[in-house]
């Protein structure tokens, strides 16, 4: 079978971001007290999709959909808990990585976004480790390899079994041809600092590092013989809740807030929830993208939100946010555009704003502003062009103004009964940016004063005319205009490479200074997005669709 049959092969179908602990396949979530583990045994029946197996703990999207939900579970169902300890419920056995069967047998839009969404949920833990006061502890009791030690090292600290066997390892360069899913790479040099050739050396050897030269190299902070092993990650476990500060305790008085399923209505082209609307037009390859302001005051108090639990507006808009991003990224790989909207009152969306500042030594409430930052990220990190559209009844203040700055363009009707828009205080460092920084200070970095500036326009309404002077809109036509311009830039988009526009937005969203975040995502869109694609991975002889035949691989030797 060619290189491009195999890459039509069982095309994806319909796939679901929800899961419950109740229903996990592959994970074994267990709290005791402040410790949290998740202990991975993963169902080799169960992939995602058929034709392979999930042999030696290696896993697909369909077991990191579970484990984003475990960690969601921890965030808000438990807040006593201020470590995790992630861990092989197989004896010598940790996790091997990533299904290469899968990874052979999937399109190439499948593979990179798999990667994607695997670093989204590695970065949302090293966010909940800065920001909700809860450590991560991997507990390394077996063979621990590619993927799997990129869960490794997305964890505060690595404790390693010292059986003289088990090892870890970055082996999909020798292996497969491709790299260690970029975010293995990244953390080696950003967050460990291994040197480099120290982590060149490791990274092109397949049977890894073990025992005290991993520790010796920094691929891992401590060590324990077989028979103490459980004993040293309880103690270290311990420790390491210990250490949170007192600012970032979880309240383990009060009870945690569920998370129920979300409601959702599914039609071939719309599907819908109680704040997010998406509509499809398939012809122009766009989706309309629709957000709904608050229809209710904020309650008075942290105690009124977690009263509402799930159904408290900020907490909703994330969660039905985020799925909506993963469904039309996921689901619709042909729709390109994406038009943001919001529609609403403006005063109530402010009002919410406002109580998430003042209430957010909360747990509850900084847990629900951590979602609404990832949800806003994930955003940004999508591969699709993304215009604000600003019109009659729209409602862009505040949080949902956070929608038109993380877009590429943002297009404001300029009339005399047209929209206006709104800063407040969560537009100033609310949601930080994966660079860590506000939207607004990334929009100015060349000016930075002017965005400390706009602070004071909190609250009030801004006009087409003025925000266009403020450098917050990027275009504001008449009415005269108005539907000729957007009709233009729309036809100019959609007929551009998605493959240029790609790498265009990328770049040009995470300019200037930059994070380990966003070297990961960078990297992905470049180099793993060009590896996958290339006959030395995937082609008839490539490493990924040979590997396990007992065939040799064939590589074209130019160096590009």
């Amino acid at each position: 079978m060619s290189a491009v049959a195999q890459e039509r092969v069982a095309p994806p179908a319909a796939v679901a971001f929800e899961a419950h602990p109740g229903a996990y396949r592959h994970w074994r979530l267990s709290v005791d007290g402040a410790v949290a583990t998740l202990a991975m045994d993963i169902a080799e029946e169960a992939a995602i999709r058929p034709g392979y197996r999930l042999k030696l703990n290696s896993y697909d999207l369909g077991v990191d959909i579970e484990l984003a939900d475990a960690l969601d579970r921890i965030r808000f169902e438990h807040p006593q808990v201020h470590c995790v300890v992630i861990t092989g419920a197989r004896e010598r056995l940790f996790c091997s990585g990533a299904n290469i069967y899968m990874l052979g047998l999937s399109t190439h839009a499948w593979k990179v976004n798999f990667c994607k969404f695997t670093n989204e949920t590695r970065l949302g833990m090293e966010d909940s480790s800065t920001h909700d006061g809860i450590r991560f502890l991997a507990a390394v009791n077996g063979s621990c390899a590619g993927g799997g030690y990129e869960l490794a090292l997305a964890c505060d600290e690595i404790l390693l079994i010292d059986d003289r066997s088990s090892a870890v390892s970055l082996p999909e360069v020798p292996l497969l041809g491709v790299l260690p899913g970029t975010g293995g790479l990244t953390r080696l040099t950003d967050k460990r600092k291994v040197r480099r050739d120290l982590a060149d050396l490791f990274c092109t050897t397949t049977e890894g590092v073990r025992g005290q030269r991993a520790l010796d190299w920094r691929l891992v902070d401590g060590l324990a013989r077989p028979g103490d092993f459980q004993a040293a990650v309880r103690d270290r476990a311990a420790a390491l809740a210990a250490s949170v500060a007192a600012e970032l305790r979880r309240a383990p008085g009060t009870g945690g807030v569920a998370l129920p399923p979300l409601e959702r209505s599914v039609a071939r082209d719309r599907y819908g929830y109680r704040t997010v609307e998406v509509a499809i037009d398939r012809a122009s390859r766009r989706a309309d993208l629709l957000v709904r302001a608050p229809d209710a005051a904020p309650p008075g108090n942290a105690e009124g939100a977690r009263a509402l639990g799930a159904d408290w507006y900020p907490l909703r808009l994330a969660r039905e946010l985020d799925d909506a991003i993963l469904n039309l990224r996921t689901n619709e790989a042909e729709i390109g555009t994406w038009l943001l909207r919001a529609e609403g009152d403006a005063r109530k969306t402010l009002d919410h704003d406002a109580f998430l500042a003042r209430e957010s030594r909360d747990w509850f409430v900084r847990a629900t502003i951590g979602a609404l930052r990832r949800t806003f990220n994930r955003l940004e990190v999508s591969s699709r062009s993304m215009f604000a559209i600003l019109d009659r009844g729209s409602c862009f203040a505040g949080t949902l103004f956070e929608l038109a700055l993380a877009a590429d363009r943002s297009y404001m009707l300029d009339a005399d009964d047209g929209p206006s828009i709104a800063l407040s205080v969560a537009n100033f460092g609310l949601y930080r940016t994966l660079r860590d920084r506000s939207r607004l200070a990334e929009r100015f970095a060349a000016d930075p004063g002017h965005a400390e500036a706009l602070a004071k326009c909190f609250g009030e309404p801004l006009a087409a005319a003025r925000a266009l002077e403020l450098g917050l809109v990027t275009s504001a036509p008449d009415e005269i205009d108005w539907e000729d311009e957007l009709r233009i830039a729309l036809e100019e988009r959609t007929s551009f490479s998605p493959d240029a526009l790609t790498g265009m937005e990328q770049n040009l969203r995470f300019g200037g200074e930059e994070s380990m975040a966003t070297r990961i995502f960078g990297r992905l869109s470049a180099w793993q997005n060009w590896i996958f694609s290339r006959p030395n991975a995937v082609g008839e002889r490539g490493a990924l669709k040979v590997f396990g035949t007992g065939s040799k691989t064939s590589f074209d030797w130019t160096r590009t």
